[in-house]
């Protein structure tokens, strides 16, 4: 299964932006959808997750600011990020955990390639 994100760029503080993520192969189904930040020097770190029910948990630090959502149908998931701020600077990877539907039936957990988050000053 692979992922692919895209919306990341450059943008003010106090500015928004809108992250995506699709996921793409045959016979999958996925459970957790998620999205991970890290930063210069840092630690890659939990944004949010969301489940396939659509049961959601956010990092105490993005709670309030940024919304994750998915659509099952399209194996999509989207991070909405308002008010941002230069500490949100960094490289988003999404990331999907699941299974194989035929075969072994295997589990996955994919991640995305990433996608920069640039917030100035």
């Amino acid at each position: 299964v692979q992922l692919q994100a895209s919306g990341g760029g450059l943008v003010q503080a106090g500015g928004s932006l809108r992250l995506s993520c699709a996921a793409s192969g045959r016979d999958f189904i996925i459970s957790d959808m998620g999205w991970y930040r890290q930063a210069p020097g840092k630690q890659r770190e939990l944004v949010a997750i969301v489940t396939r029910p659509g049961s959601t948990n956010y990092a105490d630090s993005m709670k309030g600011r940024f919304t994750i959502s998915r659509d099952n149908a399209k194996n999509t998931v989207y991070l909405q990020m308002n008010s941002l701020k230069p500490d949100d600077t960094a490289v988003y990877y999404c990331s999907a955990e699941g299974r194989f539907t035929i075969g072994t039936l295997k589990p996955f957990n994919s991640w995305g390639q990433g996608t920069q988050v640039t917030v100035s000053s």
